[in-house]
């Protein structure tokens, strides 16, 4: 039986590893705490202290997501997850400089093509390990790695058409990191004096109208959303690049900015819906 110190070293990675395949910390210090109890309970010493709790770890993480996916379990949007977790989340990625984008793909993985990609892609695990937990080849572990490596990247084919597209990023990108900081001033330079702003009514509070007209009043309104704006990351939303709202990783709301020239016109922000299709930007 490994000892508690060795196990304990171990911990951080270990978590970081749970939290990248399970998408919650909650459910990730779950699965390490079960995972050092069935270590407690091996009864001869190990060699490689370090791989066995990799290898535990991750058979107690793949048993979860096997049993999301025969309950038909789909991944919960944010506002489906209770607010403590969402900011255990938030908190997480921010500690541990977490792709968000990568958080929110990876939701859309298989359980076993998850499993792979993180292990070898992202923990540096040989395949021939990835292969001894999923109970497969070497061979098959790399095909599946490789699967999920290709979904949660996009092709440079899926680049979208036009020659003005760089520089429609390049002034959602700094209207967003106005937003974000909340500097009033940017923004309002940023937008066309008619800028509307629409918002799907069931993501606002009571009392916030859906519809704002005006660079000065959407300024002031999108100032006190900062936090939101704060938890975007681009990706492609049903084939189209917008920003994604995903506090702690978990996916909320599509902003879609409208620019004319060098001027945003319009903003959109709508609700994402389970049967959208996320992909990497």
């Amino acid at each position: 039986m490994e000892s508690i110190e060795e196990f304990e070293a171990a911990r951080p990675r270990l978590l970081s590893l749970a939290h990248r395949i399970l998408g919650s910390v909650h459910d990730a210090e779950d699965a390490v705490q079960t995972a050092w109890l069935r270590t407690r309970t091996a009864g001869e010493r190990i060699d490689n202290p370090v791989g066995w709790f990799t290898t535990v770890t991750t058979r107690v993480c793949l048993d979860q997501l096997r049993a999301r996916h025969r309950r038909g379990e789909v991944p919960l949007l944010a506002d489906a997850i209770p607010a403590a977790q969402i900011a255990a989340d938030e908190d997480f990625i921010r500690r541990e400089d977490v792709s968000r984008a990568l958080l929110v793909l990876l939701e859309q993985l298989p359980p076993r093509q998850r499993v792979s990609y993180v292990l070898h892609d992202l923990f540096a695990v040989p395949f021939a390990q990835v292969a001894a937990i999923l109970d497969t080849t070497p061979a098959t572990a790399k095909k599946l790695a490789s699967r999920g490596r290709a979904r949660t990247h996009r092709a440079a084919e899926q680049l979208e058409a036009g020659g003005d597209e760089p520089r429609h990023r390049e002034v959602v990108t700094a209207f967003l990191d106005a937003a974000r900081g909340g500097d009033l001033q940017r923004m309002i330079m940023l937008m066309a004096p008619g800028c509307v702003r629409t918002v799907d009514a069931e993501l606002l509070p009571p009392g916030v109208a859906p519809t704002v007209v005006g660079a000065v009043a959407v300024a002031e309104e999108t100032r006190l959303f900062a936090d939101r704006i704060q938890a975007s990351t681009t990706l492609r939303l049903n084939g189209r690049t917008v920003d994604v709202i995903a506090p702690g990783g978990h996916p909320l709301a599509a902003v879609v900015v409208t620019t004319v020239g060098p001027r945003v016109a319009a903003i959109t922000i709508t609700r994402i819906r389970g049967t959208d299709l996320l992909t990497a930007a």
